[in-house]
């Protein structure tokens, strides 16, 4: 089993269609649950994969 973590900043109405859509997921993907917490903001622009 894998799992995924998002860390993303916006406005809030794009964060939640962003959680909205992690739910929902991919086809073929099956989520067991998604959790949420609260960073403070930092502004940094990058982006990561980890395996």
């Amino acid at each position: 089993m894998a799992s995924v973590e998002v860390q993303a900043e916006g406005p809030p109405l794009a964060l939640s269609e962003l959680r909205a859509w992690c739910e929902v997921g991919l086809p073929g993907a099956r989520g067991l649950r998604v959790t949420s917490s609260q960073l403070p903001v930092t502004g940094d622009d990058w982006f990561e994969v980890r395996y």
